[in-house]
């Protein structure tokens, strides 16, 4: 039994809710990986070294990985940290070591531990590694009802031990990686299995395990998610914009934005803000001194750069009409729920009932309601329910939307109720 396990006998799971112990013990400080800070693995022939030892582990894979979110364009890994018994801890360079493929396969049967997994999951199958089988602890902290489910709130609950999260945040791009940054790295992965197996411990005192696996299950076979349509329409600031043109204009910059960013690789934020986007956008300088005045475009900033963004701004100004953008994206899916009560009355009432419903038994279950079901799977059932309402014809429609066999049985019943509701 490691020292994890040990104290994780001694510590008591606290669900949310639950009273704490009294005294609750103080969480003791995790300073240093058990074998010590493992060196950076670099190269060809190290990483075939860490490829016969995960190969030869026993149990769980413990997977984690680093990125340089708001650094570095996109979301690629910098780091990637595991550990299994028999292998141990590593940390590899996906820069100097870009296909993990090998390492993938060599654990490819195993049980990948992830904290957050869909977050990494993306990255990982970048360089190579995609699990078959994964256990998501943050996932399963949510379904066992604990009110934070962050890795350093999981680890002090649930195991007792204090993480030092300070560098979650820092460059993970940067060359050489300083010792207290690896430090962490490897301490994120050091307790994970530990994590895992006293989770899978609550999930089945609670009957939930079933549960987490049909949950784990669809996070493991899920496709790679389609690129993201329109997406300079998520611009932080865009319910500013109103008029077409002015939309043509944020449409323009962020395009242009996005290739400065790309070619460079550098976060998009750290190019050009989006205030500053949705400022031209409002203003529609007519040139680049106007453009200067604007807030984001400052001295700090070249005649160059000004002169970039201001041809960006002069494309939407020449839009014909025809190609301008529309107000919104076409809706795929039920109008928002405010608009309910005036289209169609008898959908708010069932709309209105299933909510209520959903409410009580998440609450009764003690697990958060969008993990019963999602909240636009329900939208969508109420705003085109089947034409019969049975538990049959419901747990159909719930299937389709992508709802597990679990979430079915717990809410097929209640939904079906709610549909049969009397707007009058």
């Amino acid at each position: 039994m490691t020292d994890a396990q040990k104290t994780a006998a001694d510590t008591t799971l606290r669900a949310a809710g639950d009273s704490p112990p009294d005294p609750r013990p103080a969480p003791v400080p995790l300073l240093e990986p058990r074998e010590g800070i493992p060196p950076v693995t670099a190269t060809d022939d190290a990483l075939a070294e860490v490829v016969a030892a995960f190969a030869a582990g026993t149990g769980p894979v413990a997977v984690d990985a680093e990125r340089a979110s708001g650094y570095r364009y996109g979301q690629r890994a910098y780091l990637v940290q595991l550990r299994r018994e028999g292998a141990g801890s590593v940390l590899i360079d996906p820069v100097g070591c870009p296909d993990l493929s090998a390492l993938g396969e060599a654990i490819g049967d195993a049980e990948w531990v992830l904290h957050a997994a869909t977050q990494d999951l993306p990255c990982l199958r970048d360089i190579g590694m995609v699990p078959t089988r994964l256990f998501d602890t943050e996932l399963a902290g949510r379904l066992a009802g604990f009110a934070r489910v962050g890795l350093g709130a999981m680890v002090e609950n649930v195991l007792g031990f204090a993480l030092e999260k300070g560098h979650s945040a820092v460059d993970w791009s940067t060359r050489p990686l300083p010792e207290p940054w690896l430090r962490y790295a490897a301490l994120d992965v050091e307790l994970l299995v530990d994590l895992r197996d006293a989770l899978e411990e609550e999930l089945t005192q609670q009957g939930k395990l079933e549960w987490a696996r049909q949950e784990f299950a669809a996070i493991a076979a899920a496709p790679p998610p389609p690129p993201r349509k329109d997406p300079w329409r998520r611009t932080s600031g865009m319910h500013k914009v109103r008029r077409r043109r002015q939309m043509a204009v944020v449409r323009e910059l962020w395009t242009a934005r996005d290739q400065v960013a790309q070619r460079r690789d550098v976060s998009p934020g750290k190019v050009l803000g989006d205030a500053a986007i949705v400022e031209a956008a409002l203003s529609l300088p007519p040139n680049s001194h106007a453009l200067a005045g604007l807030p984001g475009f400052g001295h700090r900033m070249g005649r160059r750069q000004l002169e970039q963004w201001q041809a960006a701004v002069d494309r939407a100004r020449a839009l014909p009409e025809s190609e301008l953008p529309q107000p919104g994206q076409p809706l795929n899916g039920p109008p928002p729920p405010r608009a309910w009560a005036d289209k169609d009355p008898a959908a708010a009432a069932r709309l209105s009932a299933a909510r209520a419903a959903v409410t009580a038994l998440a609450g009764s279950l003690n697990l958060p309601q969008e993990n019963l079901i999602t909240p636009d799977t329900v939208r969508r059932l109420c705003w085109e329910p089947p034409a019969e309402p049975t538990q049959e014809s419901v747990a159909e429609v719930l299937s389709g939307h992508g709802a597990r066999p679990w979430q079915i049985e717990q809410v097929a019943p209640l939904l079906t109720e709610a549909l049969l509701t009397d707007p009058n």
